[in-house]
């Protein structure tokens, strides 16, 4: 069975949202690219989906955007390539290497599981709380940036219960953020 890892950046007071002042740099976004390729698929909600494909997909002209930095393409790359699985009730339907998954989300997700491979990346908020929640996440990457957002939407606000981790990984950035690797204990 292929792991499913959750992954997200967060600020010291568990912010997650992309706003709060969690610039990507260098060597953040090296530890993204490889964390996106250990997963065979990414598996994104809606919104989450829609987010990252306006920023990742790659343009129909071809070339990246002027925007990205050299060390962005690598991420972009690897996003754009990959296949993902969007859990919507709302899209009729999607592209960008991806299908939908729709019905249980419990027998979704284990369905997915149960293919052969390395693991599912998925990433967001609210569908990592569900998955949380089902207890169907096998392993969580939290990069914690050396910021205090006070306000925004927090991670895994609203989870039933609660989870103990343990620790399997840790690595620290120059910029002070650190890199941790959690499994449920």
């Amino acid at each position: 069975m292929r792991p499913l890892r959750y992954g997200i950046n967060v600020t010291l007071d568990g912010c997650v949202h992309h706003e709060a002042g969690v610039a990507p740099d260098e060597e953040s976004m090296r530890y993204w690219t490889a964390e996106i390729a250990r997963a065979d698929a990414l598996l994104y909600g809606r919104v989450t989906y829609e987010m990252m494909e306006s920023a990742w997909r790659r343009p129909a002209a071809g070339a990246w955007p002027d925007w990205m930095d050299e060390w962005d393409v690598p991420f972009a790359e690897t996003i754009d390539g990959a296949k993902k699985y969007v859990v919507s009730s709302t899209l009729g339907e999607v592209d960008w290497n991806a299908e939908l998954v729709r019905g249980d989300l419990s027998q979704a997700v284990r369905r997915l599981k149960q293919e052969p491979g390395e693991g599912l990346s998925v990433g967001g908020v609210q569908l990592p709380l569900a998955l949380a929640d089902l207890g169907l996440i096998d392993e969580y990457a939290f990069v914690v940036h050396p910021v205090i957002a006070g306000r925004g939407p927090t991670l895994f606000a609203g989870l039933r219960e609660r989870m103990q981790l343990e620790l399997v990984d840790r690595q620290e950035f120059r910029s002070g953020a650190v890199a941790m690797r959690y499994r449920p204990a």
